[in-house]
């Protein structure tokens, strides 16, 4: 029987899909746990899955990419004619991320990346800084399965002004003790002190990145982030220092003696001329605010980034830089429009 008019509309003609067209398809443990498997099974699982393996194949390109790779141009530099110099040259890595991320167990992959100098550069919130120094001194704790909370589910649903009274502050799930700043109190004070000593006497002024730069090596522990950025010299560029327990310290020093001052125009000379050098480079970005808007800001200045791979939960419906897909972001030369970039939609404590 011939089709209807009805049939018609419901059931338009296919286009033939293409042979090299990806199928949906997920892991198949009937082949057993492997890990390397499951993983690679995302890029044709759809969803959020399939972003995973876009940014982890933006990660390998990236990583891959070599100044040698490229053309030798009429108009390039002596030092980098010769090919042995050219293979050398690599992409220089924008990591940025938001203070959660120190409080929780990210914190470690952070570390391990920077103690094998697998990032050229950081961006992060005050907290991203102070939590990790915090953590050197004293632990964070899980607010589920402890004794002093013994009906709490996950720990988001702890009542706050339980936990006020109880000198617990919460993140998430997760409990710090008002204690635990006591302890960054104590050992940050003295330190100030001898910073302002310093600027006194030489008449040179701190920039938040020689500061975060200095109580890395204060701290002088390897479980933390800022240590191995000190040891490898990896930058730490916080352009909000004092929006947290850290500038809290400097709030209280400056009673006790005035004039102590933090150069915001000499970190960001520093980090506009790192990337207008750069050869090529890439942002790594998790989360949003202020960490994701300084990376890009600061490859504007050489017409974006060669690569992006965007972390977050953010949605664009209200217009913030948070929440904006890439591709507003190439529509300001953040990033270059020959990119291929990529954003996960998700919490990046299981990313």
């Amino acid at each position: 029987m011939a089709a209807t008019p009805a049939a018609e509309a419901v059931l338009v003609q296919s286009v033939e899909m293409p042979d090299t067209a990806i199928k949906v398809e997920g892991y198949d443990f009937n082949k057993g746990v492997d890990h390397n498997g499951l993983l690679d099974s995302f890029l044709s699982s759809g969803f959020q899955a399939t972003n995973f393996g876009l940014a982890v194949e933006e990660i390998q390109r990236l990583r891959a990419w070599k100044l040698s790779d490229e053309p030798i141009k009429e108009d390039e530099d002596d030092e980098f004619k010769d090919q042995a110099a050219r293979e050398k040259v690599k992409t220089t890595v924008f990591l940025g991320y938001t203070s959660n991320m120190a409080s929780c167990g990210v914190r470690e992959t952070i570390r391990y990346l920077c103690q094998h100098k697998m990032v050229d550069c950081i961006v992060t919130t005050a907290g991203g800084v102070e939590e990790d120094f915090i953590k050197c001194l004293a632990p964070t704790y899980l607010g589920t399965r402890n004794p002093l909370h013994p009906q709490a589910a996950s720990g988001f649903e702890l009542d706050g002004k339980a936990l006020r009274l109880q000198g617990l502050n919460r993140i998430g799930n997760m409990l710090v003790p008002n204690d635990n700043y006591v302890k960054f109190e104590a050992w940050l004070m003295p330190i100030l002190k001898k910073m302002h000593d310093e600027q006194e006497a030489t008449g040179e002024f701190w920039t938040p990145s020689r500061m975060i730069r200095r109580l890395g090596q204060e701290i002088d522990d390897p479980s933390s982030i800022y240590y191995w950025c000190y040891k490898n010299d990896i930058p730490v560029f916080s352009p909000a220092l004092t929006d947290g327990s850290i500038g809290d310290m400097l709030f209280f020093h400056s009673f006790n003696r005035a004039g102590f001052v933090l150069d915001l125009v000499g970190d960001i000379r520093a980090i506009n001329t790192l990337a207008m050098k750069a050869r090529h480079t890439a942002a790594i970005i998790i989360g949003g605010g202020v960490v994701k808007h300084h990376i890009m800001n600061a490859n504007l200045m050489r017409n974006g980034a060669d690569h992006a791979v965007l972390i977050n939960t953010g949605q664009e419906y209200d217009g913030s830089d948070s929440g904006a897909r890439p591709d507003e972001a190439i529509s300001w030369g953040k990033i270059k429009h020959t990119c291929k970039p990529v954003k996960v939609y998700g919490e990046a404590s299981i990313i």
